[in-house]
């Protein structure tokens, strides 16, 4: 019988062990979690500060008992300290702070990745006592969700305008509160082009937010006015005031555990691991937002993504157990609701592209989403990277409004760039159409077939 231990109660280790349970029910498997929420949406944190997700408990994919159910056992408030490679023991500090030690025949790693500090001077002095947050765990949760109940603030300084910063703009206004959100970029959500982020800029503006661009924080403070964030605008001073403040600036790979362990550090300071979720440590895998990440069109990198995540858990979950399957790779498709925005990216960007030997053009399209005589037909804007090469699609971004099928349209072109397709050969996918729904030529298809006539008048 098979020992199996799997370290992380989020998307990887949850899924490695949810794996090797279902592909050998007498295996030995235990999950050791930091905190006392296994298999708890991250993700969804952000819309149980909206209201639309209530109560706490229901951001819980499964509960421990479900967990359990399966076969099985949690360690839960258990902090693992270091493994003994050589010998095949995990060393752990129990709720009591006493160290045990956890004899395992294979052991999967899933630390994940840390809340980015940025440097920011302060963040790691002030807490949420203080009305500064950051949100990562089930733990921010509940201190932030204590702060706004305690406090009433009336004011928020959102520092970060990707995924997370944008959706809890949007919880702190559904609660009447005032928001500033300081993007250090140009632009909202760097992961599309400036043209496409300039529509979710307008369309948070819209919402009462008050967005200020190219500006860097380096240091918060309490003031008697409230909390001070500090740095640069433009080469010249910055400074806002406002009742709570909220860090969300990226992430940045849990590796501490595994690098004292002898693992090998990769792109972003993640752990090297192969498409087999190995880290070259005898028994030892790692899979979620610690590792790197196999990126089919760029190679090896860093793009935590929770499905990348649960992807390489379940691979190294059955490879632990003596399988031989490999990590089919990562595109980077994301999506986010904003408001009532929806935007959508997959595949690379047009530098993204360039630094990785291709030769990109990008082109920008619109299509409405259904046929226009239909009611209520909304348009979507496209930008599509292909290469000029070769014709291969390489990207694609998308914003339109909620309701216009954003996210499954990002979808088609992630399905195309896996298989390898050309921008042409988007017109030639029998996609569904019905007036309230589609087109007989799908928007997908409208912005790839700009591309193509793009691609023909260049030449």
């Amino acid at each position: 019988m098979t020992h199996l231990v799997a370290i992380g109660g989020s998307d990887a280790g949850i899924t490695a062990a949810l794996r090797a349970r279902e592909l050998d029910p007498s295996a030995d498997v235990t999950v050791v979690v930091a905190d006392e929420y296994p298999n708890f949406s991250i993700c969804g944190i952000p819309y149980y500060f909206t209201g639309d997700v209530q109560p706490w408990q229901s951001l819980a994919h499964r509960t421990s008992a479900d967990l359990e159910a399966t076969g099985m056992q949690l360690r839960l408030n258990t902090f693992a300290t270091d493994i003994d490679v050589d010998g095949r023991r995990l060393a752990v500090r129990t709720p009591s702070g006493a160290v045990d030690m956890i004899d395992y025949d294979e052991l999967i790693v899933g630390t994940g990745a840390l809340p980015s500090r940025a440097g920011i001077a302060g963040l790691d002095a002030l807490t949420a006592a203080d009305g500064v947050h950051v949100i990562h765990s089930m733990g921010d949760t509940f201190a932030l969700d204590l702060d706004l109940a305690e406090r009433q603030p009336e004011s928020a300084i959102i520092v970060g305008a990707g995924y997370v910063g944008l959706e809890m703009a949007e919880a702190f206004i559904a609660r009447g509160m005032r928001v500033t959100q300081i993007q250090r970029g140009g632009e909202v959500l760097s992961t599309l082009d400036p043209e496409l982020g300039a529509l979710v800029h307008a369309e948070i503006a819209a919402h009462g937010v008050e967005v200020v661009t190219d500006t860097t924080i380096g240091a918060i403070e309490t003031t008697p006015t409230g909390l001070t964030v500090s740095g640069s605008r433009h080469g010249a001073p910055y400074t806002a005031t406002a009742d709570l403040v909220l860090v969300v600036v990226g992430v940045r790979p849990n590796t501490e555990l595994l690098e004292r362990a002898g693992a090998r550090l990769g792109a972003g300071h993640a752990v090297v691991v192969d498409e087999h979720m190995r880290t070259g440590l005898p028994h030892v895998w790692s899979a979620g937002d610690g590792v790197v990440t196999h990126h089919r069109l760029l190679g090896v990198t860093y793009l935590p993504l929770g499905t990348t995540s649960h992807k390489q858990g379940r691979v190294a979950g059955e490879n632990a157990l003596g399988g031989d399957v490999r990590f089919a790779g990562s595109i980077g498709t994301q999506a986010v609701k904003v408001f009532d925005l929806v935007a959508a990216r997959t595949g690379l960007r047009d530098h993204d592209a360039a630094a990785g030997g291709y030769e990109p053009v990008t082109t920008a399209a619109s299509a409405d989403d259904h046929k226009r005589y239909y009611p209520g037909a909304h348009s979507i804007a496209f930008r599509i990277t292909g290469d000029t090469r070769d014709g291969r699609l390489l990207g694609a971004q998308l914003v339109g409004r909620y309701g216009t099928e954003v996210s499954k349209r990002v979808d088609t072109f992630a399905t195309a760039i896996y298989a390898g397709l050309t921008v042409a050969q988007m017109s030639e996918l029998d996609l569904s159409y019905t007036p309230p729904l589609g087109s007989p030529w799908d928007a997908v298809q409208v912005a790839t077939q700009a591309w193509e006539s793009a691609i023909r008048v260049a030449v």
